[in-house]
């Protein structure tokens, strides 16, 4: 399916959560905010939301430092 994710299209696997998408970017579950379709979407629902077709998410990966 194609979705918009940080403004880029991208190709991914259909049916595909938002804790799916997560592990196939590679990215840590650990401070990541996700918004799909410009509402943001709480974390105790990662593993609960399917992602659809014309998606357009914006995943913000949050590093400390100092």
């Amino acid at each position: 399916m194609k979705l918009t994710l940080n403004g880029e299209i991208h190709n991914l696997p259909d049916d595909l959560t938002i804790t799916g998408l997560i592990a196939h970017l590679g990215l840590p579950n650990k401070k990541i905010a996700v918004e799909r379709n410009l509402e943001v979407v709480p974390k105790s629902t990662f593993g609960e939301v399917k992602l659809a077709e014309g998606d357009k998410l914006e995943i913000i990966h949050f590093i400390g430092g100092g």
